[in-house]
């Protein structure tokens, strides 16, 4: 391992980033997070990174200080004369607000994308965009990983003989054909109307799933309102059973409750977003073997194109 890489991690990511740090063939750096009294806190680097490439891993899910948290480690590397500062955002938050859907209204992942830019990042690596276009946000280069790389060997080892992928909503069609293709199978899609953001006001299948064993998959599951709505008219739709697949496990309000009322056999996500609480139908997939053999790749120059199975 070359001695110029250190790898530090947030406190939203802390044990995702020691178990990465590990599979790279290091330990964490010795980093220090101080609070006052009224909540603002303090990031210090204890050891030198003059010189060093150094590795930053924060997922910025809520609260926002999560994303304050990776900006100051950002500032603080910067002022400290790292040589190369590399953001591993494994959930990049905010990336739902990736257009202007509506007037008088931000466009929050651009506006995070300038932030980490000001703050002096060189290299943003991150996994299962929201939206595929957030990359042209950034004016540094972007390695954007995808889930499949670690669901495609989990799922070819079920039965897939009789399986079919499927799309909660048709903002997913293109991620559930790249599967179906992929695994050469058949696709579903389910049509969703919303009112206002977590409510869905109607939703229909297009597809045959009669006798077939469904596999829903998004990038996000928030308030698992779609997927268990989907799970269930699928199964109301004849299929023989359903599960559902999905990379940044947010799961927000009623989303435990309502998975354990809902007929998804199984939900797999993966530990870009530590769970809030257990559950027997969740299986949970590491994302730490893929990001350090990423980072070895960015360290020595080498190409990362084999992990892009499904994209």
């Amino acid at each position: 391992m070359s001695t110029s890489v250190k790898i530090f991690a947030g406190q939203a990511s802390l044990n995702l980033g020691e178990k990465i740090a590990e599979n790279f063939g290091s330990k964490l750096g010795n980093l220090t997070y101080s609070r006052f009294s009224d909540g603002e806190f303090q990031i210090s680097f204890e050891e030198s990174i003059r010189g060093n490439d150094v590795f930053l891993i924060q997922s910025t899910m809520p609260p926002a200080d999560n994303l304050l948290e990776l900006l100051i480690m950002i500032d603080a590397a910067k002022r400290a004369s790292a040589r190369r500062i590399i953001a591993v955002v494994p959930y990049f938050g905010f990336a739902r607000q990736d257009r202007k859907d509506k007037p008088r209204v931000a466009i929050g992942a651009k506006l995070v994308a300038n932030l980490l830019t000001a703050a002096g990042v060189d290299r943003v690596m991150t996994m299962d965009l929201h939206a595929d276009q957030i990359q042209g946000f950034f004016e540094v280069p972007v390695d954007h990983l995808f889930a499949s790389s670690i669901f495609l060997p989990y799922i070819e080892s079920l039965d897939t003989s009789n399986l079919i992928m499927a799309a909660p909503d048709t903002g997913g069609t293109k991620r559930a054909n790249a599967y179906a293709k992929h695994l050469n199978v058949d696709m579903a899609i389910c049509y969703k109307q919303r009112k206002v953001a977590n409510q869905i006001e109607n939703m229909t299948v297009i597809g045959d799933v009669v006798g077939k064993d469904v596999l829903l998959v998004d990038d996000i599951i928030d308030t698992a309102g779609t997927l268990t709505k989907a799970a269930d008219m699928m199964m109301d739709k004849g299929a023989k059973s359903v599960r559902a697949m999905c990379t940044h496990a947010v799961l927000s309000g009623p989303a435990y409750e309502r998975l354990e009322k809902s007929q998804i056999k199984e939900l797999i996500v993966t530990d870009t977003i530590p769970l809030k609480q257990e559950s027997s139908k969740i299986k949970v997939l590491t994302i730490t073997d893929l990001f350090a053999e990423v980072i070895h790749s960015a360290v020595n120059y080498q190409s990362i194109s084999k992990h892009f199975i499904v994209s």
